[in-house]
């Protein structure tokens, strides 16, 4: 399951040129279509942890919807992608930094316009996210805490999506659902056994899967957060902090 990605070494500032956040980065001072397909890329896949975040905040949910809609269309129309600063190159951070001031200057004026007095630039699914938001398992989590565990999370689900990609479009659809309770299992306690007889296969070759994809988890995960740094020396940074973020 191999892709030219991942046959690139990480440690290559060079593979950093093509991940969404290195594509805002470098052309934020000019029209770029590559650019601005790359911001809506990245907003389309992590807009719940800031949408949860201002639901932590206090707000309403119709008042979450438009201050995030609104957040995202300014967004989008790169009015703050000047401030965006390379040597804090993490797009997690740049977005939090931008909302807290986007909420702290502009509420007001945001509250007065009339729902939908914008056409939306980045589609928000708000039923879904409201339903989201309301079975968080930790109500004790502060607003930064949550939406660091919510990039977190988005990360790995997207993660397990290109997973279940991958198996399906190799016909595998049913190993990946048999398989994917032990990407984060200790070894010891995975029942090999069960596991072939269950893929109607041997031991040996169930280990061999179990160990594949594993090791793929691991790549599609680590690509999955290079998209959203500048430079291949912050991956394993982002990783430990993600890693503490879900921890918690």
């Amino acid at each position: 399951m191999s892709t030219d990605n991942t046959d690139r070494s990480l440690s290559s500032d060079a593979w950093f040129v093509t991940t969404h956040w290195s594509v805002v980065l470098n052309a934020r001072q000019k029209d770029s279509l590559n650019s601005e397909m790359a911001l809506d890329a990245l907003c389309r896949a992590y807009w719940y942890p800031l949408y949860a975040f201002v639901r932590r905040q206090g707000h309403s949910p119709a008042d979450a919807q438009d201050l995030t809609q609104e957040f995202f269309a300014r967004l989008l129309a790169k009015e703050w992608l000047s401030s965006a600063d390379r040597e804090k190159g993490r797009f997690r951070t740049f977005l939090m930094v931008a909302l807290k001031r986007y909420l702290a200057n502009e509420w007001d004026r945001a509250h007065r316009e009339k729902r939908g007095g914008h056409a939306p630039h980045c589609p928000l699914d708000t039923e879904l996210a409201e339903a989201r938001f309301e079975s968080e398992p930790a109500p004790g989590l502060t607003a930064d805490r949550l939406y660091e565990r919510r990039w977190a999370l988005t990360l790995l689900e997207s993660t397990m999506n290109r997973l279940r990609e991958e198996f399906g479009q190799a016909n595998k659809t049913a190993e990946f659902e048999r398989l994917k309770v032990f990407l984060t299992a200790d070894k010891s306690a995975i029942a090999y056994a069960d596991v072939a007889r269950d893929l109607g296969t041997s031991e040996g070759t169930a280990r061999v899967a179990v160990y594949r994809m594993r090791r793929r988890f691991r790549e599609v995960f680590r690509e999955e957060v290079a998209h959203t740094v500048a430079t291949a020396e912050d991956v394993d940074e982002e990783l430990r902090y993600l890693m503490s973020a879900l921890a918690q």
